[in-house]
């Protein structure tokens, strides 16, 4: 008798680790299915819209489903990845290499946009236009390696800080679009910069900050050529524009590198216009996304007057287009990562 009583203990002492075990793992999957994978994003109609756009291409025999080697999707870098006030990062680079290189050229105390650039007077640089900032460009800009230039990029960007944030600009990078791209990255989706910044200025660092390797980097370039130093194969930048990665020339330099048209595209300003229309003018699935800065307090507000990251025509195409527009304020809980969550 009390060897069966034993037997029967053994046998409820058992169950109930199994039951524990099978609660516990039932309880786990369920956590798990109700992770958010975009917590600093408030929930509303423009997160919804962005997690059902994803669950619709990623549904297998769903009406909307797309195969995972055609779920590309390209970010702007500037004011849609990282900030670009008061001025875009690599402009503050150009004017730092204008004061270090100031001693070689005393011909640019009387010559624009170089006087303007070493008074501090921005008003005076931005009044040279386009033509002056790719003066500018070009004498800071070239002249040496590919491998120079990255270190030298990669130098300053350890050092300098955001004049308002005094943090390294590699840390002033939006926190929901960080948690957006991997998001993205873990449903398949393949994450491209598309960015009218210099191609060479971004690549050395995408990887790290981003998840973005270089071969992913689409960006604005000068010509390089081939030569042989001292008997090194080495790439030298010329003083010659070779592709302007803006506006009009982002679609072409998708079809360029990528030659898959996007399903999704991410921007912020006038400047990438023409790929959110060249992304979602087809009949498959797409999906357009504008991210409209309206936090003066965490970050900036700007849009139509701006003079970096002007968002004005895309804005007005936005509605027009049903593209999806981010009030920053409203939709983002937080939006830097150095933030308390």
């Amino acid at each position: 008798m009390n060897q069966l009583i034993s037997k029967r203990s053994t046998f409820y002492y058992y169950r109930s680790i199994l039951w524990f075990f099978l609660f516990s793992s039932l309880s786990v999957v369920a956590n798990a299915r109700s992770i958010d994978s975009l917590p600093s994003w408030n929930n509303g109609s423009t997160k919804s819209a962005i997690i059902q756009f994803v669950k619709n291409v990623t549904k297998k025999g769903g009406a909307d489903f797309v195969p995972s080697a055609e779920r590309i999707a390209t970010f702007d870098n500037d004011g849609t990845l990282w900030c670009e006030q008061p001025m875009t990062v690599q402009l503050a680079f150009a004017l730092d290499r204008v004061r270090a290189a100031a001693v070689e050229h005393p011909e640019w105390k009387t010559t624009e946009p170089f006087k303007s650039a070493l008074a501090g007077d921005m008003m005076g640089v931005m009044a040279s236009g386009d033509h002056g900032l790719v003066e500018m460009i070009m004498a800071t800009h070239t002249g040496m390696t590919v491998e120079e230039f990255n270190q030298i990029s990669k130098y300053w960007l350890a050092l300098s800080k955001h004049p308002k944030f005094k943090r390294p600009y590699t840390e002033l990078v939006y926190q929901p679009m960080l948690e957006l791209m991997s998001y993205l990255r873990a449903n398949g989706f393949k994450t491209y910069i598309v960015s009218g910044g210099g191609v060479e200025f971004m690549r050395p660092w995408t990887e790290k900050v981003y998840g973005v390797p270089p071969e992913q980097v689409i960006g604005s370039s000068i010509k390089t050529k081939y030569e042989l130093i001292d008997g090194k194969p080495v790439l030298m930048r010329l003083p010659e524009i070779d592709f302007i990665d803006d506006k009009e020339g982002k679609p072409v330099g998708i079809q360029k590198f990528i030659g898959r048209r996007p399903i999704m595209a991410f921007g912020n300003s006038d400047g990438d216009l023409q790929m959110l229309q060249w992304t979602t003018a087809n009949n498959a699935p797409h999906f357009g996304l504008l991210v409209h800065h309206t936090d003066a307090e965490r970050e900036y507000a700007y849009d139509r007057d701006s003079d970096f990251g002007r968002l004005d025509k895309a804005l007005d195409a936005a509605q027009k287009n049903g593209w999806t527009v981010v009030d920053m304020k409203k939709d983002w809980k937080r939006v830097f990562p150095f933030e308390k969550p």
